[in-house]
């Protein structure tokens, strides 16, 4: 088998949506295991850290595997989505998984009878037996959706993490922050550390507290201590310091040591990230890449534009079942225009009625226009010979690192299908 064929074997299993629940996932992996004690790949993936939360999930997992990697650990990461390559989801050491170790992994998924799962279960089987083929010392997973009936809830981490809930997903997990966080406090273990990071509202702390003590997990609370001791970051923005606080702790309750210059070297793609000349196309000093993708996102992208004096063009696409009025509401008042676009997904919001919501959004700026692709949407940006942000999917902005960067891409595109509600 090819890769284009994993890919194209793939795309099947979109069919049956996001279903959540651990049963699917627990008999694959006893399959795998051939039900040898300890021998499924859940159980042969070294020290697991659980990553969970609403937003910094991605930059947390990034966090945390950089200090273990500067501890001297081999460590692989598990994460999703990806932006513009399905490999990107499963680093080993560093480097994303090459393909013919994805396709063994897919292969033996595939024989234990992976075609009865999800396209996310499917994933995660897969990364649980490449990992564990691997022979790590650490392995972080990051939650795909919510966390109690997540697929990768299987595993029994050393450690779990939730850097902070906010207001996403509500028809999946529940339309208040408690009801959220109880979903994502469902990756305490007993008598494990629960990492309660400080990347989201206040309001969900105690319930994630609460949570945590019900089950008899040991809660940790970063708070305004943690924060002021968190060194040099290199990712952009005051919540990634809040990240950083989660990922410091998580790997102190591993029992590592704490190499704290290791977070300056920390980059995170689609995070703040920064394309320069001669990436960018005349006339524009810099492009900045950045997924906030639900109204906490936006506000977090919106207040490390102003800490550092951006008041760039906004390139946004917006997926049709976000809070688009509250990202509008974010974003809108620190741009100087917006364009208005969608990424190649048939759950991308029609450009007119993302520029709508736009237009109506307190403090927009005058000029909204739309543009009917990425490529047009930059060159309609570049005319205005100012920084730009592309910003409002992960899927725009992993379109925007294949065409500025040349970043790896998939013969065949995969993604996630759309959550749905659950059935009533």
């Amino acid at each position: 088998m090819t890769y284009a064929e994993l890919l194209a074997r793939l795309i099947p299993a979109r069919r049956f949506g996001v279903v959540l629940g651990l049963d699917r996932m627990r008999r694959i992996l006893d399959r795998l295991g051939a039900g040898a004690p300890g021998a499924a790949p859940d159980r042969r993936l070294g020290a697991i850290v659980h990553v969970g939360g609403t937003n910094g999930k991605g930059s947390t997992v990034a966090m945390i595997a950089a200090l273990a990697a500067a501890a001297g650990q081999r460590v692989a990461t598990y994460t999703s989505p990806h932006l513009s390559c399905l490999r990107e989801r499963i680093v080993i050491a560093g480097e994303m998984i090459d393909e013919a170790a994805i396709i063994a992994a897919a292969e033996r998924v595939h024989g234990a009878g992976g075609d009865e799962l999800t396209f996310f279960e499917q994933l995660t089987a897969i990364a649980m037996v490449a990992i564990a083929e691997a022979a790590v010392d650490v392995a972080v997973l990051e939650v795909g959706l919510g966390g109690r009936l997540d697929a990768t809830n299987v595993v029994d981490p050393a450690v779990a993490v939730v850097t902070g809930v906010a207001l996403d997903h509500e028809a999946i997990l529940g339309d208040t922050v408690a009801q959220i966080a109880a979903e994502k406090a469902g990756i305490w273990k007993p008598g494990r550390p629960a990492i309660i990071g400080a990347s989201g509202l206040t309001e969900a702390v105690p319930v994630l507290a609460r949570a945590a003590h019900a089950v008899g997990a040991v809660p940790q609370i970063i708070d305004d201590a943690a924060l002021a001791a968190v060194p040099a970051v290199g990712l952009v923005g005051a919540h990634q310091r809040r990240n950083a606080a989660a990922a410091i702790a998580a790997v102190r309750a591993l029992g590592l040591p704490v190499v704290g210059s290791a977070l300056a070297a920390v980059r995170h793609p689609g995070r703040f990230e920064i394309v320069e000349p001669p990436r960018t196309p005349p006339g524009v000093p810099r492009i900045i890449l950045d997924g906030a993708h639900n109204p906490h996102g936006a506000a977090a992208l919106a207040a490390a534009l102003r800490d550092r004096g951006e008041r760039p063009v906004l390139i946004a696409a917006v997926s049709a079942d976000k809070q688009i009025a509250a990202i509008a509401a974010a974003l809108a008042p620190c741009v100087r225009s917006v364009i208005a676009t969608r990424y190649q997904q048939e759950r991308s919001m029609d450009p007119a009625q993302l520029a709508a919501a736009f237009a109506t959004a307190p403090g927009a700026p005058a000029a909204i226009a739309t543009a009917r692709d990425l490529a047009s949407a930059i060159a309609s940006a570049a005319a205005q010979g100012a920084p730009i942000v592309i910003a409002g999917s992960l899927f725009l902005v992993g379109e925007a690192r294949s065409l500025l960067l040349g970043a790896p891409s998939d013969p065949v595109l995969v993604t996630d299908p759309p959550a749905r509600p659950p059935p009533r």
